[in-house]
């Protein structure tokens, strides 16, 4: 089967976000819940180079913080819950956002460092290169 390269830096972001070996866009990026595979099943990438390390987590605060705080000042200015109302649901909703999107996130950095090149993923940028000549 004929790879199928992602087309610019952009479509090997998509497939990070999805899950999907940023490679072929075919087999799962992940083994587990924050594990990266080594290899992918479909095409024999290897990804075990990647070098993901806080970097997610920082940008899921980031992109957590930036979706919650609004919601937080509107309701809390308007609305004004009860004090256990706020204690329970914002902390709720903060680690349930952080979850939700910690996996999605750590995909898009690991196809960013595989599409650049970086940490060892120096082969597969060769090889799109040469595949595009």
């Amino acid at each position: 089967m004929p790879r199928r390269w992602p087309h610019g830096i952009l479509g090997a972001i998509g497939r990070g976000l999805r899950g999907k070996c940023p490679a072929c866009g075919e087999g799962r990026l992940f083994r587990a819940y924050l594990k990266v595979a080594d290899n992918c099943p479909a095409c024999g990438e290897e990804l075990h180079h990647h070098r993901a390390d806080d970097f997610p987590a920082y940008l899921v605060i980031i992109i957590t913080g930036h979706i919650l705080v609004p919601i937080v000042l509107a309701v809390e200015t308007e609305i004004v819950p009860p004090i256990w109302l706020s204690v329970t649901l914002w902390p709720t909703l903060a680690f349930a956002t952080a979850l939700a999107l910690l996996q999605p996130v750590k995909g898009a950095v690991v196809a960013v460092q595989w599409f650049g090149g970086l940490h060892g993923f120096e082969a597969a940028r060769n090889a799109r290169q040469a595949a595009a000549r």
